[in-house]
């Protein structure tokens, strides 16, 4: 007899929504978000503006001096956390042979795998509401004014003043290495909670820092729930809530507004006849949330965004698609949210996050394991990038995009088709930074095994 969730079978389920049915078979998916709206009536209805995202990009700046001290890595940016922005020709042509599968445009990458401070996408939301929380409490204690030079914070007294709060944070490993990072480099005692699917070396590496690691056998949601309960025991802590943190998401959305600088010195225009296509990595949803509003609010009608999840962890997806949001995970339908992307492994999603993008977003698609391997070898091979698995999905959707059925449904349904040979595929990648060497080699000597396997397999 099927399980019964939120009043009806799971079979119930799979009937209205069938896509469900290709979920729980770990079945690679390409969905398309039917609730997608008219942009500008999707982000008039939103609790976050770009007021909002300007005012945290002002921050940043208020806080750069301060960065620039104390991580010089960021010299070269005047003290702002920010990536790259590459074209991947070679990497292009090999996808299109491997998976043969062409598709029209220009294919770039996000380089936040190369993310100073932390080392993946999550440093810029984590160390924003690290540096808003900072702020704030600075703020209220007459330590600072927002007219002083912020590099006076890396002073031994605002360590010691910082030093009398504490922070905390459930983690698959990422946001842990952003909050724990930029937490401890000003004082703050740190703790994270990190769940059974966090790699040792990010543990390793946090305990190097002085920051207090609590592991869990559990998932991630365990590992948030025990934080954020033992967090609100202590009055003098602070608990960053990556289910539920506007500040995560701006931090996060200020990419945006990087990226079409970006865009501009490549030369490459965002308009009716030149679409741009987003593929972001999504875990529990914040990152790629927080970037999804913010690259609508800079681009328009005229940007097209999907997320990307691993088949073992489809937790957006299956919120979105079945129109629950976080009342489903995973597990309520026997998927065992296990997966080598650790960054993704996520049974349920962020319920903010949910509502912020369910009008925005144009869809999302699922991948398989063995091709997160798969594709961290071709892009070292090809490209000479080093990513973790969890950075890699986005790689995928230009050629689900023009070789589904979905997505050439997606291109006519939105006018598209004459602009595609105009078109700027971005794949947004996310860790690989602090990767030790050794566990890189593993990764990329797994992929080329696959690899192997397949081209045998087609013989």
């Amino acid at each position: 007899m099927d399980k019964i969730i939120l009043d009806k079978s799971a079979s119930q389920w799979i009937r209205e929504y069938p896509v469900i049915g290709d979920l729980m078979g770990y079945k690679p998916v390409f969905w398309i978000n039917e609730g997608m709206d008219n942009t500008g009536n999707a982000i008039s209805e939103l609790p976050v503006t770009v007021e909002d995202m300007i005012n945290a990009e002002n921050r940043l700046h208020r806080f750069a001096p301060l960065i620039r001290r104390l991580f010089p890595e960021t010299a070269d940016r005047e003290g702002l956390i920010e990536s790259e922005l590459v074209q991947i020709e070679k990497m292009k042509n090999s996808l299109q042979s491997v998976y043969n599968q062409v598709f029209r445009g220009g294919l770039m990458l996000k380089c936040d795998n190369y993310l100073p401070v932390a080392g993946s996408i999550k440093a810029r939301g984590g160390i924003y509401e690290v540096l808003t929380h900072a702020e704030d409490i600075a703020l209220k204690n007459g330590m600072i004014d927002m007219d002083d030079d912020y590099s006076r914070m890396a002073e031994p007294e605002y360590k010691k003043f910082f030093g009398k709060f504490s922070l905390a944070v459930g983690s698959t490993g990422n946001l842990g290495l952003s909050i724990g990072i930029m937490g401890s480099a000003l004082g703050f005692k740190v703790t994270v909670h990190m769940s059974a699917d966090a790699k040792e070396w990010k543990k390793n590496l946090l305990r190097s820092k002085g920051v207090n690691v609590i592991e869990y056998s559990s998932d991630y949601s365990k590992a948030v729930e025990e934080g954020r309960k033992q967090s609100l025991q202590d009055p003098d802590s602070y608990f960053v809530d990556d289910e539920h943190s506007k500040n995560l998401f701006l931090g996060y959305s200020v990419a945006a507004f990087r990226l079409k600088r970006q865009l501009g010195d490549h030369g490459i225009t965002v308009d009716k006849d030149h679409p741009l296509f987003v593929y972001l990595p999504c875990g529990v949803g914040g990152a790629p949330g927080g970037i999804c509003f913010g690259l609508k609010q800079v681009f328009g009608k005229y940007v097209h965004i999907f997320f990307a999840e691993p088949t073992h962890s489809p937790c957006m997806l299956l919120g979105l698609a079945a129109g629950e949001n976080d009342r489903l995970s995973v597990q309520d339908f026997g998927i065992d949210n296990v997966t080598d992307a650790d960054g993704l492994a996520v049974g349920r999603p962020s319920a903010f996050v949910g509502r912020m993008v369910e009008k925005l977003l144009g869809g999302i698609y699922t991948v398989e394991d063995s091709e997160l391997f798969k594709l961290l070898a071709m892009m070292k091979d090809e490209e000479g990038i080093k990513i973790e698995p969890s950075g890699t999905p986005g790689l995928l959707g230009p050629i689900w995009l023009e070789g589904s059925s979905e997505g050439k449904m997606y291109i006519n349904a939105n006018g598209l088709e004459t602009g595609m040979k105009n078109a700027a595929h971005i794949a947004w990648a996310t860790g690989g930074l602090f990767v030790p060497e050794t566990m890189m080699q593993e990764f990329y000597g797994r992929g080329k095994r696959i690899i192997a396997q397949q081209e045998k397999n087609a013989t």
